[in-house]
């Protein structure tokens, strides 16, 4: 045998290939299989050269060090096992200016570890000790700067595609698939929307995130995890901890405040810090992406405000029950305004509950106990909502009438001037708040002088704020004057007269109960605002209108009755 082949390999070696779209790499001259190629073509004439393992990081970026294949061949360095480290260019190894000199020029000649990167003609063995130590670091420098550049490029892109509403999540929201129609959008998945429906209507009723949760465990319903696998959807979490993964409340808690839910896209929650770093931070509620009507909505957008109005309110289930009490979160003290408790209470062999002022019940000099029991508590309540519910079905059986009167010419009117004095107002105040300040500053005022002037304005633009609300509530009624339309209302208009309460119904319909003592309570309805509104418009008209020639005695008398039960009511 000739010397050559009796030579011993010296050099031990692993070949590194990396591919990834993330730092814009083209698929045909970066492919895995191109990288293995040239690599191998190059080592035909490199007899001291043996190939000991291959590590491969297919869909790893460059600018992080924590990718498996290279993790596994340092160690495998650290270890002795290997001395030498080939790749396609010095891209391929790293895109971190700093990590990738650190590695080369220190840590790898440490070892006494050969370091070749074919393209960029690199070879730590053979190189030009000055021309190289000067190249290197600007060839790892342009690597980072490109790096940077694709990200900077493709954050942008994505920040279009979000703020055009578009869907750019790896996989579905569960609930909805994607449309295979209109790229980037989102079509109603029947069958998981169906349980959506299902967790946000239990939630109304008064069931808790955890009751929910068991409710769709016990009937076998798949979690949003087993429902991707169902779809053989190629999705993996490190947080299966089960063969099986079950419904949580955690699991019904995220999508019971998720939004995505009424037709609005929210995207942008969070974000990485930058291209380096890609551990991802929450981002401020206000700096959310949303776009509005982008998708069919699954719940309506009143559904899903009442649900996070509950889930603010509601206290606790009962120890022995799955449900939320009656009145759980609704109940408030007539005087001082805390939270009514629920008591129980056993005398002469009999049960009966009633509600406390909390604040009495922690210390009894500071509110009395405005007690009330819970029997007729319910009797109240379901009495003074079939009346108001009845208001409400009257109205719309006036629109024939309502029709008739004059609405638009002379209250529209009336009340844009009033909005438009109201603004006008608030300006000139607003200007006047400045210049006191201005005054303050050039020494014409002392400082209790400016503090009590700038009060008053304060005190005056807040109040002039709320007058312009009010003002544009009643135009926006006066324009869509057809009833109310709440899609709870239209639920117990269908129902007709309630025969029994129960959460679901005043939850939907119940904004706050006041108790100001045993037999005397107030309800403040949720669309209490809305109905008044809606009665100071046909108080109005009846007075602008010349009801004679508009409306027939009859008529007349019918809403006339109709204002009065309402007054009364």
């Amino acid at each position: 045998m000739s010397d050559k082949n009796n030579m011993v390999k010296k050099y031990q070696a692993a070949l590194y290939i990396r591919l990834s779209k993330e730092d814009g790499d083209k698929a045909e001259s970066n492919s895995i299989s191109n990288q293995r190629d040239l690599i191998y073509a190059f080592l035909k004439d490199q007899e001291d050269i043996q190939v000991c393992e291959e590590k491969v990081d297919d869909g790893y970026s460059g600018v992080g060090f924590d990718r498996p294949g290279l993790l596994s061949m340092l160690e495998d360095v650290k270890q002795g096992k290997i001395n030498c480290i080939i790749v396609k260019d010095l891209s391929r190894f790293g895109r971190n200016y700093i990590e990738t000199g650190r590695y080369i020029q220190q840590l790898f000649p440490f070892l006494g570890v050969r370091f070749i990167a074919i393209n960029d003609r690199y070879d730590s063995e053979r190189m030009d000790s000055q021309a190289d130590n000067i190249i290197l670091p600007f060839k790892n420098l342009m690597n980072d700067s490109y790096s940077r550049d694709i990200s900077i490029k493709v954050r942008s892109q994505i920040e279009v595609r979000q703020k055009r509403g578009d869907y750019i999540g790896s996989f579905p929201i569960y609930g909805y698939l994607r449309d295979q129609g209109c790229k980037g959008k989102l079509a109603i998945d029947p069958v998981a929307a169906e349980v959506v429906r299902e967790i946000f209507d239990m939630r109304i009723k008064g069931y808790n995130n955890q009751r929910i949760a068991d409710y769709l465990n016990e009937h076998g319903i798949p979690s949003p995890m087993e429902y991707k696998m169902l779809l053989h959807w190629k999705y993996s979490t490190s947080f299966k901890l089960n063969p099986q993964a079950q419904w949580s409340h955690v699991a019904v808690e995220r999508i019971l405040k998720n939004e995505i839910y009424t037709g609005t896209m929210v995207q942008g929650k969070e974000k990485t810090l930058n291209y380096k770093v890609k551990k991802r931070i929450k981002v401020d509620k206000e700096n959310w992406i949303r776009v509005e009507n982008t998708h069919e909505a699954i719940i309506s957008k009143e559904d899903y405000a009442l649900v996070q109005n509950l889930m603010l309110r509601d206290t606790r289930t009962p120890p022995s029950g799955k449900q939320l009490y009656l009145f759980s979160g609704l109940l408030r003290c007539g005087s001082c305004g805390s939270n009514m408790v629920r008591k129980k209470i056993r005398s002469a062999g009999s049960e009966y509950c009633y509600y406390i002022c909390s604040a009495n019940k922690n210390d009894k000099s500071v509110c009395s106990s405005h007690r009330i029991r819970e029997d007729f508590l319910n009797g109240a309540v379901l009495k003074m909502l079939n009346a108001h519910l009845a208001l409400v079905c009257a109205m719309d059986g006036l629109q024939d009438i309502i029709a008739k009167l004059p609405l638009q010419e002379q209250e529209v009117q009336r009340r844009c001037r009033q909005l438009e004095e109201r603004r006008a107002e608030l300006v000139r105040r607003q200007k006047l708040k400045i210049s006191v300040y201005e005054d303050y500053k050039e020494a014409l005022l002392t400082k209790k002088e400016y503090l009590e002037m700038k009060e008053d304005y304060e005190t005056s633009c807040r109040q002039l704020e709320e007058a312009i609300d009010l003002l544009e509530k009643e135009i926006s009624s006066f324009a869509q004057m057809n009833g109310l339309h709440s899609p709870w209302i239209e639920r117990l208009k269908e129902s007709g007269n309630i025969p029994e309460l129960d959460r679901g119904i005043v939850a939907v319909t119940v904004e706050e109960i006041n108790v100001t003592d045993s037999e005397r309570i107030k309800i403040h309805f949720k669309y209490h605002d809305e109905f008044e509104i809606a009665l100071q418009m046909l108080e109005a008209a009846m007075a602008a209108g010349n009801t004679g020639e508009k409306l027939s005695d009859r008529e007349s008398l019918r809403m006339e009755r109709f204002l009065l039960a309402a007054k009364e009511g």
